[in-house]
């Protein structure tokens, strides 16, 4: 063979294996990628072959499927109640695709869970057509509709947990979306999540997961924990050594309380009933920042939690002089912490110290609803013993029963909470964020916490505003859930 064409047979021979090459990396190496790639249509048109598996509270579906015409899919999802259920379903949909429980359960929902092989082999065996399983919950109905219902028209919203075991039992967000109307692949779909993706109200976000607020006078309850626990008070009705005014270090600015109220000395229980800056800003200043960081990082501050449903991560600064950690200390500065957040920090008080890993899927069932998996209570952490807890619940019990969150009183329940007005904007220009955190507590023990934000309305910038816009949804959401135990 002559040169020419012995180097075009060894040029044509490259060009073969690169071939060989490129089609075995892609059916071998890539195959897993390809098949579960978002922008392969099959995949999707895979996923609403069949009716998806529900998602389930208090025994009942709040999810469904219903047959669809003239598209590939042939499935679309249905929502029970939508609006109400959304910051705890998610959405899936077959234009825009799946999020939250919908997204991270998507395998046992659709079927395609490697735990449900065997199934699936059986069924193709039986000739059987494949089905989803099933995520129950550990929501409660009554809870989430106390919750949404209590929040109305307004922006805001309710987290309430069980402070033994950490499950979530409500968790509303609004103002909220339907995701059924946007649950298929049509021009009107597309328009429908186009005009909720542009509202400027936000309706897709989940508030109670995802947005962190400065959490205003509700972050004191955080603040008296960390002086129990780092000694500087052991007394909660001793007198505090605290003048008036009370002139942050390295400022010549005096913290300023809102209102006449009286704080100078005022007792750790007093402060707290009536919501002295000067008493919380001044145990910050004392404390430090390593010891308040210390503290709140054992609450969960500057971690995101998982519920699975990713929620963000509440910020509690680590970089900050004295009287930047006298603001921080009151729940200002750059503190931030989302409402699930701040319901972790009442359910660990009201369990006597112990902080539970937050959960809201309590089991994940095979389409013959055999347990396929089931979520066990974790213990998170310990912020603080069981005497300074039990010395924190007299306190906030204090607030309730004698002070600015009377009306979270539930007749024959002992409660305990904390009020908190939050200012933001320029200068605080903006209407105040009105906060209410508590916990409900009978003779078996305290079966929810819960934590209530209201972004807007009618809020006086005090902490009665707390009481006046939050208390009444806190305090419908724990007498549902007190009721559900009877």
């Amino acid at each position: 063979m002559n040169k020419p064409l012995r180097r075009i047979a060894i040029f044509c021979g490259l060009l073969v294996l690169a071939l060989l090459v490129r089609a075995n990396w892609i059916q071998y190496v890539k195959a897993d990628e390809l098949a579960t790639h978002e922008k392969n249509r099959r995949v999707s048109i895979e996923r609403y072959a069949q009716p998806r598996g529900d998602i389930i509270v208090d025994g009942k579906s709040i999810t469904g499927s219903k047959a669809t015409e003239g598209t590939d899919y042939e499935y679309k999802r249905t929502y029970k109640n939508g609006e109400m259920w959304a910051p705890v379903t998610g959405y899936a949909s077959q234009l825009v695709g799946a999020s939250q429980i919908e997204n991270l359960e998507d395998g046992i929902l659709t079927g395609n869970d490697d735990r449900l092989f065997f199934r699936r082999t059986l069924d193709m065996l039986t000739g059987k057509k494949k089905e989803g399983g099933n995520v129950v919950t550990t929501l409660s109905e009554s809870a989430q509709k106390a919750a949404f219902e209590g929040l109305g028209d307004r922006k805001g919203a309710v987290a309430a947990l069980d402070p033994s075991t950490g499950a979530i039992l409500a968790l509303a967000s609004t103002p909220s979306y339907d995701p059924g109307v946007f649950a298929g692949i049509t021009n009107k779909d597309g328009e429908e999540f186009s005009k909720l993706d542009k509202d400027k109200d936000k309706p897709l976000v989940n508030r109670a997961l995802r947005e962190t607020y400065p959490p205003g006078s509700t972050f004191k309850v955080l603040t008296a924990a960390a002086a129990l626990e780092h000694g500087l008070v052991t007394d909660i009705d001793a007198k505090t050594k605290t003048p008036l005014p009370w002139i942050m270090p390295g400022t010549t600015t005096p913290l300023k309380n809102e209102g006449n109220i009286p704080c100078e000395d005022a007792t750790l229980r007093n402060a707290l009933r009536v919501s002295c800056n000067t008493v919380f800003g001044k145990i910050g200043s004392d404390l430090g920042k390593d010891k308040m960081l210390e503290t709140a990082e054992k609450f969960g501050f500057n971690e995101e939690q998982f519920t699975p449903v990713r929620s963000n991560a509440s910020v509690f600064p680590k970089e900050m002089d004295r009287a930047q950690t006298a603001l921080s200390s009151i729940g200002q500065f750059e503190t931030a912490a989302t409402p699930l957040q701040m319901a972790m920090v009442t359910s660990a008080i009201a369990n006597d110290g112990v902080l539970m890993e937050p959960y809201m899927v309590s089991q994940l069932q095979a389409p013959g609803l055999d347990t396929i998996e089931t979520h066990e209570p974790k213990k998170m952490s310990e912020p603080l013993s069981k005497e300074n807890a039990q010395k924190l619940q007299q306190m906030m019990e204090t607030v309730v029963n004698d002070g600015t969150g009377s009306n979270a009183r539930i007749p024959g329940v002992t409660v305990g909470g904390k009020t908190g007005t939050a200012q933001h904007g320029v200068d605080n220009s903006e209407k105040p964020y009105a906060w209410f955190i508590s916990y409900a507590k009978t003779a078996e023990g305290s079966p929810v916490a819960v934590a209530v934000v209201v972004e807007d309305g009618s809020a006086n910038r005090d902490d009665i505003s707390g009481g006046g816009l939050a208390a009444p949804i806190a305090k419908s959401v724990m007498e549902a859930v007190v009721n559900n135990k009877k």
